[in-house]
């Protein structure tokens, strides 16, 4: 009972009495322990709905244990020099972020009023050696990483109240594929800045953000480096919007303790990109951007300093697509290429290709099989590794809804891969590249069985996901690389698999 429904059972309940009667009623009412526990009740309520709201969890897993071909734990399988792999039935870490978010004033962010919030994310990453993992010299143990640590505040500026303004450590502004698990821009790090300024025609954001390396030292201190980050994103054109960006880097130099003379350097990059935002249910990104010297990895990190490093270069380019013209079908189609010089004269361009997709089939509203393929070709800078690594699986899912993106979903997963003589001995890990000796195409020689779900959270274009699960590894063809990925629980062979 409510303190309003216990106020109308003291309503009827006055109902022919003399006033008398009644002022003996209240005061017996308002003294009465039940009415005054409701009363508490409401107000400690009203407490809890407010915490609740100032209080936000986010979060991504993906879990699972594997073995190779010759009995050895489970690697993933990515082409030297490519910059991501297909995701399913290739992710051989237990990896989880988790993002915990305190809203101190305003928590529902109502116009008109200033709203402050704090975030940290923590990142966990193991080797899945062990549920609990203490081995000597620390190989093989659990990583943990804070991730982002940052104050944000918005509605700051009347006349411009969707500008905000943060400080600190935080994934910023990324632009993610996510198919591959690739991040197109990443300048993610520590630092501050303002962003969603609403110039009329589109938003600006501005950064200075940074990164050192503690391992190299100078008589400057430790190795750093600094970006100048500037954004106009939201810019209506046709077809969609367009989003232009340009950074300038900066890593000052000095001697180390042993004479080693690190070079100083800068270098920019810049690109753009369009995003169709409704295209038949879905959408499609086109971006190319360009970079050079310090600049050129399109990140915060710091690349090993030699003397070159100011000659670096990167173009890189990328379309992607996600397509769902009803609630029986959806495709999620991608391209890149890469083109990178290291900035030594003695060595050529890297180049890589990629090329794969997506598709899902809805069944019901909770069954569907999705496809997911995928193909890459690269040539290092020292022309060692040219070829082509290639990967298909097959997913029968139970997931939350009709849509690409309903998490979150439980996959069964068969896949096949195989790669080029190029990249004999390249792939895979341990073992499986000492196998690669023979002069034929190369794929592993076992079956492996797994289960995962998957779910999102709002973000900067990042999927975040739950994934468990338990692999275990038959015999196959000595020539082939299967995984079967499934989901439950019962013994197959000599292990057991959850299913």
């Amino acid at each position: 009972m409510t303190v309003k429904e216990a106020a109308q059972e003291i309503a009827k309940s006055f109902a022919g009495l003399s006033d008398e009667d009644v002022k003996k009623l209240q005061e017996q009412t308002a003294t009465d322990t039940s009415y005054v526990q409701l009363m508490n009740a409401d107000t400690e309520i009203a407490g809890l709905e407010q915490q609740a709201k100032a209080f936000e969890f986010h979060g991504y897993l993906r879990s699972g244990f594997g073995l190779n071909s010759v009995g050895g734990q489970q690697v993933a399988f990515q082409a030297p020099g490519a910059g991501a792999k297909y995701r399913p039935g290739n992710e051989a870490e237990t990896y989880g972020e988790f993002t915990f978010v305190n809203n101190w004033i305003n928590p529902t962010h109502a116009p008109g009023s200033t709203w402050i919030k704090s975030q940290i994310t923590i990142e966990a990453n193991t080797s899945n050696s062990a549920n609990y993992a203490n081995f000597a010299g620390g190989i093989g143990n659990d990583q943990f990483r804070l991730r982002e640590a940052y104050v944000e505040a918005g509605n700051v500026i009347p006349s411009n109240p969707g500008a905000t303004f943060w400080a600190g450590e935080q994934y910023y502004r990324r632009y993610y594929i996510y198919v591959d698990d690739f991040y197109v821009l990443d300048m993610s790090g520590y630092g501050a800045g303002v962003q969603d300024f609403n110039l009329k025609f589109g938003k600006l954001a501005v950064a200075f953000l940074g990164g050192a390396r503690p391992d190299i030292v100078t008589n400057l201190g430790n190795y750093a480096k600094s970006n100048i980050d500037v954004r106009l994103y939201g810019v209506k054109v046709p077809e969609g919007r367009l989003a232009l960006w340009y950074d300038y880097a900066d890593a000052k130099g000095g001697t180390e303790t042993n004479g080693t003379i690190i070079p100083t350097a800068d270098g920019a990059d810049f690109g753009i990109r369009h995003t169709r935002t409704e295209l038949h249910g879905g959408f499609n990104t086109f971006s190319v951007e360009y970079g050079k010297g310090v600049a050129s990895d399109f990140s915060t990190a710091l690349e090993n300093p030699t003397a070159f490093l100011k000659h670096g270069e990167t173009l890189l380019m990328q379309e992607n697509f996600l397509i769902q013209p009803n609630q029986s079908f959806a495709i999620m189609p991608l391209f890149i290429y890469q083109w990178t010089r290291d900035g030594n004269p003695k060595d050529g361009p890297a180049q890589w290709y990629s090329f794969g997709a997506r598709p899902e089939v809805f069944f019901t509203k909770h069954l569907s099989l999705a496809f997911d393929s995928g193909f890459d070709r690269v040539t290092t800078s020292s022309g060692l590794q040219t070829g082509w690594l290639r990967k298909i699986s097959i997913a029968p899912q139970i997931g939350a809804g009709r849509l690409f993106m309903s998490r979150p979903v439980l996959r069964f997963f068969v896949t096949y891969a195989n790669w080029s003589d190029g990249l004999r001995g390249y792939v895979g890990g341990g073992p499986i590249r000492e196998q690669n000796e023979r002069p034929h195409l190369r794929r592993a020689n076992r079956n492996v069985v797994v289960a995962d779900f998957a779910m999102n959270r709002e973000g900067d274009s990042d999927e975040y996901s739950g994934k468990n699960r338990i692999e275990c590894v038959n015999g196959a063809d000595q020539q082939h690389r299967v995984r079967i990925h499934c989901g439950g629980f019962r013994r197959v062979g000599r292990t057991f698999v959850w299913l």
